[in-house]
């Protein structure tokens, strides 16, 4: 027999049991506490029948909320009992726990052989010598800064990628800051302008330029030269980025809400208080290829002939290529260019755009490389990545595939002690990282994580040297795409040169290889406008 109203039984229930400990209780049988108890369910249970916004509370009281509660802890039960170790969601356990070990210093070896299955589609892997060679000095260097540049920097080959205050707390800024001071990196600022807790740490500072042009700003939000040479002027600021788009949501702008705008957010980024923030789409200081290069030899004066370059995360090819133009016309051309990968992490963005929007690092870096190779200014301009690289694997691949060096934000995130609860955009950050809440900041403890985030550096790059070592070279700049091999099928693989080739010197301006597209791309890019001559990409 089919009794709809089984499914009312726990408010049935629960009924039964006020009533029972009503009498109970004026019996002298049973204290106060299970009628109250008893009465706070049972009219939890009408509300449910009689509220309008949850289907499943209407038909299920009381039992529909043991389904929220599960749907609420999911993502724990599945991280810590359902999870891989191997699986990617969006780090795997393996990748965490290399990242914590290194931070904390202890054992990081793996016994037992890979979990890897080495014969799967996609596989990499490195090649490496019979002579390998024992590299003392890891401290990987990579001179950035071109011909107009005055100060150039000597920059580690491994960052920390653009997190702002705000997004991040003030004890992980502190943290990240103070450990890129010990361990001598840079740290990226992010787009939320520099605060007091980056300038407290005294590491080397990137200073984003958003399009918010937060600390370099007027009062209706359009970038200040003034501001701009004033915070630039700071010994603890080594370069200039103008952030263009970033890979987690690409073509985006954001707002602040007025809400959460505190004191110390709004001096980092010189914006009032009680007022929404806005971070356009896009950049009011130039609209076409042309003005932005004059834009970068403006910062350069201004900020006393520093590096400046610009971020971006790949999307209308062509539209990279009219910065290119522009290049050869002008004779500017930025120190630097930072590949930012789709797969960069952010603390929240539309699930479409972080699924579908913009191109994955390795073939956006690898068109940006090939691009400026085929019109000679490769030599000139370093390019930097970022997107999901914290293994030393990770950096040598990107190096060989065309980057100078390689920047990550989540990386330095576990190392402070993040435990990719994925709660970052609700302000309850289980570990203090990415919360403004004041009482779960200090949770994290500034000079015990500033030394765990100079510690997962120092051993990151160790890594890296054993396997620059074993592959027979001196500096992991030396690896190229035939130190990579890639599995294309379970029997067949193919060399770092078939799959992602360096395409010629100077193909593009003799117009001379029709390959992968480029050349078609080219002939149709112009450095008067980001628009198209036509409706294609």
């Amino acid at each position: 027999m089919n009794f709809p109203a089984l499914r009312y039984w726990p408010l049935l229930l629960v009924t039964a049991g006020f009533f029972v400990s009503w009498i109970a209780y004026f019996a002298d049988i049973w204290p106060l506490w299970p009628m109250l108890v008893f009465a706070a369910i049972m009219l939890l249970g009408i509300w449910d029948i009689y509220q309008t916004r949850h289907a499943v509370l209407r038909n299920y009281p009381i039992l529909g909320h043991v389904r929220y509660f599960f749907e609420m802890i999911r993502p724990e039960i599945r991280q810590y009992l359902i999870e891989a170790d191997n699986e990617e969601v969006p780090f795997s356990r393996d990748s965490r726990a290399i990242v914590y070990q290194r931070a904390k210093n202890v054992e990081d070896k793996r016994p037992f052989g890979t979990k890897m299955k080495v014969y799967e589609s996609g596989y990499q892997w490195l090649t490496h010598s019979i002579q390998p060679k024992k590299i003392k000095d890891t401290d990987f260097r990579v001179l950035i800064g071109g011909p107009d540049c005055k100060k150039p920097y000597n920059a580690s080959v491994y960052n920390i990628s653009a997190m702002s205050f705000g997004s991040l707390s003030a004890n992980a800024i502190s943290a990240l800051n103070k450990g890129a001071k010990i361990g001598g990196f840079a740290h990226d600022t992010g787009e939320g302008g520099i605060s007091r807790y980056h300038r407290e740490g005294g590491g080397d500072l990137i200073f984003e330029v958003g399009t918010g042009y937060f600390g370099c700003r007027d009062e209706n939000g359009n970038f200040d030269p003034k501001k701009f040479a004033e915070t630039a002027a700071s010994d603890q600021v080594k370069m200039i980025e103008i952030k263009l788009s970033q890979g987690a949501k690409p073509g985006q702008g954001g707002m602040l809400p007025a809400a959460k705008i505190t004191p110390e957010i709004a001096e980092a980024r010189g914006i009032p208080m009680g007022k929404d923030c806005m971070s356009p789409a896009s950049h009011s200081a130039f609209n076409t290829p042309l003005e932005m290069m004059e834009f970068i030899a403006k910062l350069r004066y201004l900020s006393g002939g520093k590096p400046v370059g610009f971020k971006l995360c790949i999307g209308h090819r062509r539209e990279f290529m009219c910065i290119v133009r522009a290049m050869l016309e002008t004779g500017i051309t930025p120190d630097f260019i930072v590949v930012d990968g789709k797969e960069g992490g952010t603390g929240a963005a539309p699930l479409e755009f972080a699924n579908h929007m913009g191109m994955p690092l390795v073939e956006g870096l690898t068109f940006v490389h090939n691009t400026l190779r085929g019109v000679g200014l490769r030599d000139q301009i370093r390019i930097g990545a970022s997107g999901k690289l914290i293994h030393a694997f990770d950096i040598a691949r990107t190096l060989a595939l065309g980057a100078d060096w390689c920047n990550s934000a989540r990386g330095f995130m576990f190392a402070v002690g993040c435990i990719q609860a994925q709660a970052c955009h609700t302000n309850h950050c289980p570990t203090g990282v990415a919360t403004q809440d004041k009482t779960r900041q200090k949770a994290l403890v500034v000079p015990d994580k500033a030394q765990r985030v100079a510690n997962f550096h120092r051993n990151t790059l160790k890594a890296l040297g054993d396997m620059t070592g074993s592959a027979g070279l001196s500096h992991p700049s030396g690896f190229l795409p035939r130190h990579l091999l890639v599995r294309v099928t379970h029997r067949d693989m193919q060399t770092g040169d078939e799959v992602y080739p360096y395409m010629p010197e100077g193909f593009l301006l003799r117009e001379d290889d029709e390959r992968l597209g480029y050349l078609m791309r080219w002939r149709r890019s112009s450095s008067a406008s980001f628009q198209p001559f036509d409706d294609g990409i």
